[in-house]
């Protein structure tokens, strides 16, 4: 067999993409390479999927195939270990099957434990402001289970306590960030530590409009596979710049700028690894990633508007798919800090170290897990103040547990009587969730295509509240809202058009009757129905009950999925 060392590697490319395979395939899913991308020479991208459950998937990247193909079997290990493809979704089912719902070592608080006694002080002195109550770190996986607050053990660098953090607190405010598979402990968790800082630097020099350094000509001539690259996007007519993004030769971060003639679009692309090579490389794949170059339209001009930039909407953009704006700055050609010629070829233990103590000299604390049960070296880590994706004030205002209060409401939503009604509806308006937004996906559960519980949005759920609330006045104002949406087919378009006459009518104060055989001639049997909405004799139509074990065939798939991995740590242990 050819054995490919690639730099910052701890095993042969061969040998990881073998290993890697085989402990996915061992735990009994079915991996399908779905997508291939090769836009330039040497820049590979794939999106392999399970074959019996789309929720788990991954995308990878890399100079070569099996390099692309090695960074997609990694994430998907790293995603299955520390659970996060399961992140938004609805698992307390789990705990008939099982006596946890994330990890074997996870520690529950009862409802009423102070909030001090769940959060360490570094996290408590974070995220504790806004009021936070114990019941918002409930996490919306399992939170509905009665147990409280579910926590996970991680060891704090500095001091090598195991502190315990809420599930929650890691979903609302790190998301994705800081995860890593790897050939070694030590690889592994370089490579998390490196995007941490690549998605903290990035952010910086976007917010605050940073111009870098251009890499010298015979800087990049050391890189010939990446010089190709770059020089074969450009011979399809995009420009591309290469910058050095260490702000002095602080922090392992490159830069690739693509700039786009045809709509004037600029999208900045960054990677980090503390060998510059490395960093460069992921820069330029990041940029092309699951992108065809047809797809590399789209992108907004730099603009000299600083509150947009620095949005924190549009920082946002930036950490889901780099597509928000930025400066002007970073076209500038005198730039704010000098080009370094920055390179750490020490081993992958010395670099781990050395980025530790960087960030514990800037006054950051350091947790890490490690999960090993899988087969394979998986780690999360976490730097409050550093590595958080969002502000702590999403715990308050757009915490991703709002459905669970009203989970068991939408499983018997036809039955589930005026109080809990009201309840879903005051949650939806009070916490301005979006109208457009899937009711399933708020509260966790796979919909299954076609049919009307897939098809609900939030809009629409609030219109059958009101009405069974017998609301009328303010349904009719909804109707109009759900019907200029859009996304609409043509069954509910009918009963849309059907129930907007009859509330036009019923709300004016008219006889329904009187006006029974025009609307029956415009609106046939969609008519009939109206009526009984409006009348209240009956509710939500479509909406059938769910079971809570397994709500739809598409969840009963993910909770088989996650069975999977769940058995996997069970037979580790």
């Amino acid at each position: 067999m050819t054995h490919t060392f690639i730099p910052g590697k701890d095993a042969a490319l061969e040998t990881s993409l073998d290993t890697l395979k085989g402990h996915i395939e061992g735990l009994g899913f079915n991996i399908v390479e779905a997508r291939w991308l090769n836009p330039a020479p040497h820049i590979w991208s794939v999106h392999i999927r399970d074959r019996d459950c789309p929720q788990v998937f991954s995308n990878g990247k890399g100079a070569t195939r099996n390099a692309a193909l090695a960074s997609a079997y990694g994430e998907v290990l790293e995603r299955l270990a520390t659970r996060y493809l399961w992140a938004d979704f609805y698992l307390t089912p789990a705990l008939q099957s099982f006596d946890f719902i994330h990890q074997a070592e996870e520690r529950w608080f009862a409802p009423e434990t102070p909030l001090a006694e769940v959060l360490d002080d570094v996290f408590h002195q974070r995220y504790s402001g806004n009021d936070l109550t114990l019941a918002e770190l409930h996490d919306m996986n399992g939170g509905d289970s009665g147990r409280g607050v579910c926590t996970l053990p991680y060891v704090r660098q500095r001091d090598a306590k195991t502190v315990n953090v809420p599930v929650n607190l890691i979903g609302n405010m790190f998301v994705s960030n800081g995860m890593s598979a790897g050939n070694t402990r030590d690889e592994a968790q370089v490579q998390g530590l490196s995007e941490i800082f690549e998605r903290a630097v990035k952010e910086r020099i976007i917010r605050d409009a940073i111009t870098l350094p251009e890499v010298p000509t015979d800087v990049l001539a050391r890189y010939p596979r990446i010089q190709e690259g770059m020089a074969a996007l450009e011979a399809s007519g995009f420009q591309l710049r290469a910058l050095d993004a260490s702000l002095g030769g602080i922090y392992p971060v490159m830069s690739v700028m693509l700039l786009n003639p045809e709509d004037g679009g600029a999208y900045a692309s960054f990677g980090a690894h503390p060998r510059f090579e490395v960093a460069l490389e992921r820069a330029l794949t990041e940029l092309v990633q699951g992108r065809a170059l047809d797809e590399l339209g789209g992108f907004p001009p730099p603009t000299a508007d600083m509150d947009m930039v620095a949005d924190p909407h549009n920082l946002e953009l930036h950490f889901i798919d780099a597509s928000g704006y930025v400066s002007w700055a970073l076209l500038g050609e005198t730039p704010d800090v000098a080009f370094s010629d920055w390179d750490d070829t020490r081993t992958n233990a010395e670099q781990r170290d050395s980025l530790i103590a960087l960030l514990h000299d800037e006054g950051h604390e350091v947790y890490i897990a490690e999960h090993t049960q899988l087969g394979a070296y998986a780690c999360r880590i976490l730097v409050p103040g550093f590595s958080d994706i969002y502000l702590p004030d999403e715990l308050k205002w757009h915490n991703n547990n709002q459905a669970l209060p009203h989970r068991n409401t939408l499983f018997t939503l036809a039955e589930a009587g005026t109080d809990a009604w009201q309840a879903l509806l005051d949650t939806l308006e009070d916490d301005n969730v979006n109208d457009q937004m899937s009711v399933l996906e708020w509260a966790g559960i796979v919909g299954d295509p076609n049919t009307a519980w897939e098809r609900l949005r939030v809009g629409e759920l609030k219109l059958w509240l009101l009405l069974a609330l017998g609301e009328h006045d303010a349904a009719f104002e909804q109707l109009e809202m759900v019907r200029a949406s859009g996304n609409l087919v043509e069954e509910d378009t009918q009963r849309f058009n059907a129930l907007a006459s009859v509330l036009e009518l019923w709300v004016a104060g008219e006889a329904l009757d009187d006006y029974a055989r025009a609307l029956s001639f415009y609106h046939g049997e969609a008519f009939a129905e109206a009526r009984a909405l409006a009348g209240g004799e009956t509710h939500f139509p479509g909406l059938d009950a769910m079971n809570p074990d397994a709500p739809t065939v598409g969840h009963k798939r993910l909770l088989e999925a996650y069975a999977k991995v769940l058995n996997g740590q069970l037979r580790a242990g």
